[in-house]
């Protein structure tokens, strides 16, 4: 199909063409002539061509154009975001003909539809954004199909004739046609993924339909083989030896490759007495040592981007030579860092700290759970076990609790929440669903991790060195909006008028500590706020309430912390390490956590809707978790989760949704759903294809918006 540039050309290339002429010049082949007739009808709407009453082509003056990402629902409609910036676009039905979800478009603004959204109409698509697809191979006659799994993808693939295989089995397919008109997208197999029942097979579908690299290139594999499998003497040079401090690491009992080790003490006086300031020092595991730019394995790392965390499983931005072994810092082996070493004074403010790569021994790999209860009972069975760690320890804590109390002064945003963790049984199934609490120790890594963070961001801003600072904006006017409408009927005010800052944010979530709704303004308050990213331009972090904060402490699952490392290497040789383009780089790095994300979270939803369908007609009481205007979401108190609760199941009513109190309301009855109620439930359906899980409320009747709200319970903490 020519494009809309090489027809304007042809049109104009010789005065007066004709469209056959026109098509004649391009070999328009006969298969596209109808493709190429409706876009010459396009260019004539749109201004681009003027179309005589000779039935001769001219060059028009087209409408201004711009370019978006199409987000497509499966019921046809979809959205538009402008590349540009600014509001996602509502896009009619019929004007996505052909268009595939992620599609990169060229498009005309219109005016609003009768709901007041600005629509737009879909010109031209400039870049496929679906290559692959994957899904369930289903025959239909002689011919097999593939259902997509894909968003917005509601029509089927059909496969190349002479395919074989198994009815129900997940296949990762290419494209080899894309849909015309009503006419089907057509492709090929490339893999054959697996069963339904087999296990795992929810990550194999997960890594194809969200285009995760989980094999890393030959090229790569190899220059990790011909790594040592030790420190070598040689890697020493231009080190500090800091083999002789009780560094260890604390991490969770599943935890694998460890980033970071920890060691704490008083800061002594020239007289060799001790002061209450604090000596923190926290290493990292130096990969930048190993992993350099341009090499292959620098390649694949930057294409990760981060490791990638599924239940069970975690795809690793390195190879496990180096996540699991050659930077992991193991205990009782000689690893290479680059440290922070701080001076935290009683105030809990970063006296002074310095930057420089070393090298360490590791003590002792702690976990959360033992650094807790040897901090509860230093003179318990744990601290015995660990009886000349136990001073470093406490040091450790002490330096937790001034930062700690800095970070309460500061107004940084700090939401109780709690984690859950999937517990399986031997088919890879969940067998239950349990909370997990974080304790102290868990704030004390928190706590040490952020301040190395500061300080890594500091030097990159005092040296005025390129880098990507860990940015996150205040909440925008539309959102500001909807949460104080939300506080208003509770007679609360979040202060700061137009601008108001994290500490604003902290003392409104002070003040409902206590209240029986103090989860449900707690989630408003986070659902307020934007998502933080990686951008080379300082912005400050506003959850965080820092000025200047970048990520440090992960490199071997996080490619900025691996860029933040080669940069403070640099400023420590008076260098510079250059990118070619920082802007670009954050924005693929934050693409690339979002992807990862959506991954995990579409892995653990499908392994809930198994776990769900083994309830199914069981009656559960739970609390309302979101609202929209086609139903309720409710969190099942016993099984940890979300099932949605259709509109049309509220009882016989017709509901309005409150966008700003996120409640529905029935018009004749006056029954109201809003978010923290409580309901009893019944799961009635689950299916893994759709990642939903539907529930029936347990009676009709609801409680009148006089009711108290109830707080839902702690959600899972988004880091």
């Amino acid at each position: 199909m020519p494009t809309r540039a090489a027809i304007l050309a042809a049109a104009t290339a010789h005065g007066g063409a004709t469209v056959r002429s026109v098509g004649e010049a391009l070999a328009v082949p006969r298969a596209a002539r109808e493709g190429f007739l409706r876009r010459i009808d396009a260019m004539i709407a749109d201004g681009e061509l003027i179309l005589s009453a000779g039935a001769r082509l001219a060059a028009g003056r087209p409408r201004e154009l711009e370019h978006g990402r199409v987000s497509r629902h499966r019921d046809g409609y979809g959205f538009i975001t402008p590349q540009a910036g600014g509001a996602d676009l509502f896009v009619p039905a019929h004007s996505l003909e052909g268009v595939m979800h992620g599609d990169m478009v060229a498009f005309a603004r219109r005016g609003a539809d009768r709901r007041g959204r600005i629509e737009a109409r879909v010109v031209e698509i400039v870049e496929r954004g679906v290559k692959r697809v994957v899904g369930r191979l289903v025959r239909d006659g002689q011919r097999w199909q593939v259902a997509p799994r894909e968003r917005g993808m509601a029509l089927p693939v059909l496969l190349e004739r002479g395919t074989r295989g198994e009815e129900g089995a997940y296949v990762s397919v290419e494209l080899t046609h894309y849909p015309r008109g009503n006419e089907p997208a057509e492709g090929r197999v490339l893999e054959v993924l697996g069963a339904d029942d087999d296990s795992g097979i929810e990550i194999e579908v997960a890594l194809r339909k969200h285009d995760l690299p989980h094999v890393f290139s030959a090229e790569a594999e190899a220059e990790a083989a011909a790594l040592p499998e030790r420190v070598r003497k040689g890697d020493l040079t231009g080190r500090r030896d800091i083999r002789d401090l009780a560094l260890v690491t604390i991490d969770g009992e599943d935890a694998r490759d460890f980033d970071d080790a920890v060691y704490c003490e008083p800061v002594r006086s020239a007289a060799g007495r001790a002061t209450r300031s604090l000596r923190l020092v926290v290493a990292i595991a130096d990969v930048s040592h190993y992993v350099k730019p341009g090499a292959a394995l620098d390649g694949d790392a930057r294409e990760r981007s981060t490791s990638v965390y599924f239940p069970r499983r975690v795809i690793p931005m390195l190879p496990e030579k180096l996540s699991n072994g050659l930077c992991s810092l193991n205990p009782d082996v000689d690893r290479l860092v680059l440290v922070c070493d701080m001076v935290v004074n009683p105030k809990g403010d970063i006296a002074t700290y310095a930057f420089y790569p070393a090298v360490m021994h590791s003590q002792a790999r702690l976990t959360y759970t033992e650094v807790a209860a040897i901090l509860a009972d230093p003179h318990g069975t744990d601290a015995k076990k660990r009886a000349a760690l136990v001073p470093r320890l406490q040091a450790l804590e002490r330096v937790f609790r001034v930062l700690l109390a800095a970070r309460a002064k500061r107004g940084a945003v700090d939401f109780e929440s709690t984690e859950t963790r999937m517990l399986f049984n031997e088919r890879g199934r969940i067998e239950k669903i349990v909370p997990v609490r974080r304790n102290d120790a868990h704030r004390l890594i928190e706590e040490c991790m952020l301040a190395a963070n500061v300080c890594a961001a500091d030097i990159l801003e005092q040296h005025g060195h390129a880098g990507l600072y860990r940015v996150h904006a205040g909440p925008t006017p539309q959102k500001l909006e909807n949460l104080r409408a939300f506080l208003g009927p509770l007679s609360l005010s979040l202060g700061g008028g137009e601008a108001p800052g994290a500490l604003d944010y902290a003392r409104l979530a002070q003040e409902v500590r206590g209240r029986p709704d103090a989860g449900l303004i707690s989630t408003m308050l986070l659902r307020s706020m934007q998502q933080a990213q990686y951008s080379p331009d300082n912005i400050g972090h506003f959850g965080l309430a820092y000025e200047k904060y970048t990520h440090f402490t992960s490199p071997i699952r996080r490619y900025p912390d691996l860029l933040t490392h080669r940069a403070i290497k640099a400023i420590l040789k008076r260098r510079t390490y250059r990118e070619d383009d920082w802007d670009a780089l954050g924005a693929a790095c934050s693409a690339a956590e979002r992807r990862a994300d959506d991954a995990s979270r579409e892995v653990q939803m499908w392994l809930k809707c198994r776990y769900a369908a083994e309830h199914l007609g069981q009656l559960f009481g739970g609390t309302v978790s979101g609202v929209t205007g086609f139903g309720i979401f409710v969190t099942l108190d016993d099984l940890l989760i979300d099932g949605m609760i259709h509109v049309s199941e509220l009882g016989r009513d017709y509901y309005v949704y409150d966008d700003a109190r996120h409640q529905l309301r029935g018009e004749r009855s006056g029954a109201v759903f809003g978010l923290g109620q409580r309901v009893e439930a019944t799961i009635v359906r689950a299916d893994p294809e759709t990642l939903r899980i539907d529930l029936a409320l347990a009676a009709p009747a609801a409680p009148r918006a006089a009711d108290p709200p109830q707080a839902p319970p702690p959600r899972r903490r988004t880091r």
